[in-house]
């Protein structure tokens, strides 16, 4: 702390702000679900907040898994708050979408097409996805280009696995990578193949 003419002036810790609720770490409630009066970046709503600790509970019980919660009421009263409060608490895996009444009343789009916006951002859709790649040793690469220049080149790739040895015709998408990394006889390459790269 300093003095400035008699008076205590404290230095005031510079805080970023991203957005109006980026400060929310939680819903601020105790193993109990009793909320504390300011508590993970929440101040007041204690009965809110215990409902959407209790929701919370039955989320992560797997009693109420896969259903959106809405929350509807007067603005300002701190519903996106306790929505925020609720996804931070369920973690990084939480989907939530954060809408106000004038996106879903838009003229630019119909309501039911808004709502379906914020559903699809909200699902969160995980693809796993399998590929068969063939690894071997190249045994020869022959490259033709046409004399008149104008045709398409064709090109022949010889590739050697442990189990088989395989000739395989190349198109020109293959061919220029294949000029592009200089691959040449004795190389290891990888080739997916579905889709051929």
């Amino acid at each position: 702390m300093t003095t400035i003419d008699g008076v205590e002036v404290r230095d005031v810790l510079k805080m970023e702000r991203i957005g109006a609720h980026s400060h929310i770490r939680g819903l601020g409630l105790d193993e109990h679900l009793h909320a504390a009066r300011i508590a993970e970046g929440m101040v007041g709503q204690m009965e809110a907040r215990r409902a959407a600790g209790l929701i919370v509970k039955m989320i992560k019980d797997g009693k109420i898994a896969g259903r959106a919660v809405v929350f509807a009421g007067e603005p300002g009263t701190g519903k996106t708050a306790i929505a925020m409060g609720m996804a931070k608490t369920l973690g990084d895996d939480a989907p939530f979408v954060s809408m106000s009444a004038s996106e879903i009343f838009s003229v630019d789009m119909s309501k039911t097409e808004a709502l379906m916006q914020a559903i699809r951002k909200a699902i969160g859709v995980r693809i796993k996805e399998e590929n068969e790649v063939l690894e071997g040793e190249v045994v020869t690469v022959e490259i033709d280009r046409p004399a008149a220049g104008g045709g398409a080149k064709v090109g022949r790739l010889t590739m050697k696995t442990t189990d088989m040895e395989t000739v395989y015709d190349l198109g020109t998408k293959m061919i220029e990578t294949c000029i592009k990394q200089k691959i040449a006889a004795g190389d290891v390459v990888q080739i997916d193949k579905a889709s051929g790269w």
